[in-house]
């Protein structure tokens, strides 16, 4: 009796397992629309700057439009997914993702498609905060990091097709930046269709008086003994928490609001979305013999380097932990930049040692930097506040990825390559330092147990 009790124990796990990891791949499919939407600019901008007579200023606000969107959909994600519950307002995402697409296909002015990049900013800056909070909320502490770093695979695979899509519609013609943009409309209807087998957040459920159907949901999740234990815990916490702004910024959340807000903030101004939205820009003038072609070709290794050190990422984040990774990846950009920096200041220097520097920093952002804040930003605030908390973290995030990308092409003219290069290099050993002395380890914890690391 007793082994077929483990058996039946052993078969609920696998279950529950592969439930949770099938929710995870559904509601990550918005990560690969993140992905996506914000790299396909890299390719769209070489053939943008001749449609539409684009000078430098105008293809920072064509870039940046999504960006902005970013930041406002994100800054609203809280008030939209504490109201409406992660899963509507992910479905609202999806639907939003669909319609930008749309209008951005068909624009023919950059102002139309700037509108167009805008209101697919805003589903992405919703994603982006919904997202990982949803994946959190539903996955066990023993592989959380992993199943939320689903996300960023997800979004390193969608940087990496838009690429892919980016050089191989390259030589069609002059139109084909639409049908580069157009393609994302195929996995904005898998998403909408996907989320309608998704339940709610059992957490939110819970912390909105929905107390046996977030009781169910667990059920579901983890079995019926795991849940009781999970749904006691869930209730204990949420007991004390007021879940408003003032909470988010009492003494108690100052520490964790510091880590989630230093975290989002460095990732972003150490410069990769500079490699990653402009890259092939950078290699075509750079080096002014490369084709059009070779300057694509160039971002898909970059892309692939960025997927496969997030594939290693991901066994890693919680076998070694989030700190160890932040640490190495932050020095390993610092290097990778110094390189960089230097490979600029020699004259008639060869492009594979500037593109080995370059796929070396960014292979070093995907193992760290990429994914682990994103995980960080998703666990370490008390369930009724994570919402806001989270939106705030990742506001944050997106006004940095707006800086860098609205002001990069003005840095280099002003400063050169190498110049600005430096700066984000400094930045990368100030991301260091940072980690260093003010990160902790929440591998393996609950998010329960997390919360009392505050001293609630």
């Amino acid at each position: 009796m007793q082994g077929s009790a483990m058996n039946d124990s052993a078969r609920m796990s696998a279950h529950s397992t592969g439930y949770v990891i099938f929710l995870a791949t559904i509601v990550a499919i918005s990560g690969f629309l993140l992905g996506f939407n914000t790299a396909v600019i890299s390719g769209v901008l070489v053939f943008l700057r001749g449609a539409f007579g684009l000078n430098n200023a105008s293809m920072e606000i064509a870039t940046s439009a999504l960006l902005l969107g970013c930041l406002l959909g994100a800054a609203g994600a809280s008030l939209i997914g504490d109201r409406f519950g992660r899963r509507k307002s992910l479905i609202l995402t999806a639907v939003v993702f669909g319609a930008s697409t749309v209008l951005a296909t068909l624009a023919h002015s950059v102002t139309v498609f700037s509108v167009g990049r805008l209101a697919g900013g805003l589903a992405v800056g919703l994603s982006s905060v919904l997202t990982p909070v949803y994946i959190a909320e539903i996955a066990p502490a023993r592989n959380r990091g992993t199943l939320v770093s689903m996300n960023q695979l997800a979004i390193v695979i969608g940087i990496l097709i838009a690429y892919l899509v980016n050089w191989s519609f390259a030589g069609w013609f002059s139109e084909s930046w639409r049908w580069m943009i157009g393609i994302a409309l195929i996995p904005a209807l898998i998403l909408f269709i996907g989320l309608l087998a998704v339940p709610e957040s059992p957490r939110w459920l819970i912390g909105h008086e929905r107390r046996e159907q977030g009781k169910q949901v667990l059920e579901r999740l983890y079995g019926t003994v795991e849940a009781a234990r999970q749904l006691a815990e869930v209730e204990e916490a949420a007991s004390g928490e007021g879940g408003s702004w003032h909470e988010v910024f009492s003494r108690p959340m100052r520490k964790p609001l510091t880590i989630a807000l230093g975290l989002a903030i460095l990732s972003q101004i150490t410069g990769v979305n500079a490699v990653l939205y402009y890259g092939s820009i950078l290699i075509s003038e750079q080096f002014r013999g490369q084709t059009t072609n070779t300057a694509l070709l160039s971002s898909v290794t970059i892309g692939f380097a960025n997927l496969i050190r997030t594939v290693i990422a991901m066994r890693f984040l919680d076998c070694w932990g989030r700190r160890p990774m932040l640490l190495t990846a932050s020095g390993g950009m610092f290097i990778s930049l110094a390189i960089l920096v230097a490979a600029f200041k020699i004259p008639g220097i060869s492009t594979l040692i500037v593109l080995g520097s370059v796929i070396s920093y960014i292979a070093f952002f995907a193992f760290g930097m990429g994914p682990v804040p994103w995980v960080v930003i998703s666990e370490i605030f008390p369930n009724k506040i994570r919402g806001r908390a989270a939106s705030l973290a990742t506001s944050a995030l997106w006004t940095g990825t707006l800086l860098v990308t609205f002001t990069f092409l003005s840095l280099v003219r002003t400063l050169g390559v190498s110049g600005t290069f430096a700066i984000f290099a400094a930045l990368s050993a100030l991301s260091f330092l940072f980690v260093l002395r003010i990160v902790p380890e929440t591998r393996g914890k609950t998010l329960e147990e997390i919360q009392q690391t505050w001293g609630r």
